[in-house]
């Protein structure tokens, strides 16, 4: 990104330049690539509801993003440094509320609002407290890749600029952790073939992608036999962004029904499942899109290794299990009308409906869980850079900056702990 500008790309879901923002319309491809624009957080917030933008990571960037141009756009704040604090709190809660289950945006709200909060005890300059909401956010979304305060104007804007290119960084990050870990335990297979579920490719994020960019290192080091996507349903996630992905990446690719991935797994035609997480409890308990549960189950069944994989701001430590993720209930028509319920009438007038957008995996038939720093393996507790596993004592490890805490025996809780 050079002078707040982005370069484009078809599979970019995100097209900004400082004071714009626009966002890939997911809901029309494959057919059609259609960007829409996102002036204010009011725009953010409704495009990440109607699902024009999706993935946890991305729902975090375009988020910041519509923020972002919203201040850039600001002409007139004739408010108090109170005022604006309160004006920043309402705007990161409303946008939190747009989909409550991915944790990324709402945990560096949270933490965003505290140190707001204390800067407008110290300062009456309400221009100030923008900028200082800046320099936070950079830290709390960036990690390691801070950016110093500023007392320029736009100071926010440029850590969000920052924050795309940090995520696309963190991506491969998970890709090479991934496929490091695949290939070790897969190590008697010339080739691999791995399915995937739902999209967390770079349209799901600032580009790369989690899972899918799993597959995509696994398929550059020229291991990957074929990878397969179900079709996610009810709003076909699989069908229409993952496939479109893969060919466009020109990955040798299968699309199956969600209900065929029991008889691929007993056929032995996967040798692993690799998805992403909207949410990681404490305990390694797993919130992704419906039907992973029934994955990991299928594979567990078919001793078959089920990776998870997601960046550090999925992982919520605040929560001790998946027992307490909220999980958002979507609208009756995406199941009765076909294209997510965009479409004709499908289902019979009357019948009651029930739409969880997400279900929760239990970390005991989790084989794995890659961030972009370190992977935690849950079936036999082993610690490398990149993974987490279980272990049959207490244990202690210091990762760089991240610091895993109370790792005890198989059939007991997880518990991490960060330290940026």
């Amino acid at each position: 990104m050079e002078n707040g500008v982005q370069e484009h790309n078809s599979l970019q879901a995100i097209l900004y330049q400082r004071g714009s923002l626009q966002l890939l319309d997911q809901r029309k491809l494959p057919l059609d690539s259609i960007y829409l624009d996102i002036r204010d957080a009011n725009d953010g917030w409704a495009a990440i509801r109607d699902m024009v933008v999706r993935g946890a990571p991305a729902i975090a960037i375009a988020a910041a993003l519509s923020l972002a141009v919203e201040v850039y756009n600001l002409k007139d704040f004739n408010g108090t440094s109170e005022e604006a604090s309160s004006f920043l709190d309402k705007k990161l809660d409303y946008l939190v509320s747009s989909r409550p289950t991915a944790v990324n945006l709402s945990d560096a709200a949270t933490k965003l609002k505290e140190v707001v909060k204390k800067a407008a005890a110290t300062s009456t300059d309400a221009k100030a407290i923008f900028e200082d909401m800046t320099y936070v956010h950079s830290c709390l979304l960036l990690k390691e890749s801070m950016v110093s305060a500023t007392t320029e104007n736009h100071a926010y804007i440029q850590s969000a600029e920052v924050m795309l290119d940090d995520d696309v960084a963190s991506n491969k990050a998970i890709g090479s952790y991934g496929a490091s870990f695949l290939l070790n335990k897969l190590k008697d297979f010339k080739k691999i073939s791995v399915l995937t579920h739902c999209n967390t490719g770079s349209l799901a994020t600032a580009g790369y992608g989690t899972a899918l960019g799993v597959i995509r290192t696994v398929h550059a080091g020229g291991v990957l036999e074929r990878a397969y996507c179900t079709e996610t349903r009810p709003f076909n996630q699989g069908s229409r962004l993952t496939a479109f992905e893969l060919v466009y990446e020109k990955i040798p690719a299968t699309l199956i029904a969600d209900s065929a991935a029991a008889a691929l797994m007993k056929e032995g035609r996967v040798n692993a499942v690799i998805v992403g997480a909207d949410r990681v409890a404490a305990n390694g308990d797993t919130a992704n899109k419906i039907g992973t549960y029934s994955l990991a189950l299928s594979a567990k069944s078919h001793g078959i290794p089920f990776l998870v994989a997601a960046p550090l701001t999925s992982i919520d430590l605040s929560i001790t299990s998946g027992e307490e993720i909220v999980i958002e209930e979507r609208s009756p028509k995406e199941l009765s009308h076909t294209h997510g319920g965009l479409g004709e009438q499908v289902a019979a007038s009357g019948i009651s409906i029930w739409n969880p957008a997400f279900d929760v995996t239990p970390a005991n038939i989790i084989t794995a869980i890659i961030t972009e720093k370190f992977y935690m393996n849950l079936t036999n507790l082993m610690f490398d850079q990149g993974v987490i596993t279980k272990e049959n004592a207490s244990t202690r490890l210091i990762t760089g900056k991240l610091v895993l805490a109370n790792i005890v025996a198989p059939g007991q809780s997880v518990a991490f702990a960060c330290d940026f």
